[in-house]
């Protein structure tokens, strides 16, 4: 399902996979952002590690982004639960913002609610790839 309102994402296969796995077992615990990852997982265009573009939003990848709304600047590295720490900049995966952030390219712009409902305005300014 293409969702004309949202930019095109970009996910790494292994990525794709098990994200999807993470999204499933959250249901319960984390409703919404739960069901906004698989969306976004259903509508990524998918590729092997070896081919997928630079530049865009994957799991260990630390992210500047700024909201538009508000002009607040944020760098983060997104990542897994287990790994969440967000005074130490490390958002997860199945927070609101880290289920927008995913995919994204450098320059790209997403509509995306956060925890009251409002939607706000999420742009990609840079993107470092995780150390290999």
């Amino acid at each position: 399902m293409i969702d004309a309102s949202r930019p095109p994402i970009h996910l790494i296969d292994s990525e794709a996979e098990r994200l999807g796995d993470l999204a499933l077992a959250a249901e319960a615990r984390l409703p919404e952002a739960a069901a906004l990852l698989l969306r976004e997982i259903e509508r990524a265009a998918v590729h092997g590690v070896e081919s997928f573009p630079q530049g865009v939003v994957r799991m260990g990848a630390r992210v500047d982004f700024i909201d538009e709304g508000s002009g607040a600047r944020r760098t983060v590295e997104l990542v897994y639960p287990p790994e969440a720490d967000i005074a130490a900049g490390k958002l997860s995966i199945l927070s609101l913002v880290g289920a927008g952030l995913i995919g994204l390219a450098e320059g790209q712009t997403i509509r995306w609610p956060d925890r009251s409902g409002a939607e706000r305005v999420l742009r990609i300014e840079k993107v470092t790839p995780p150390a290999a």
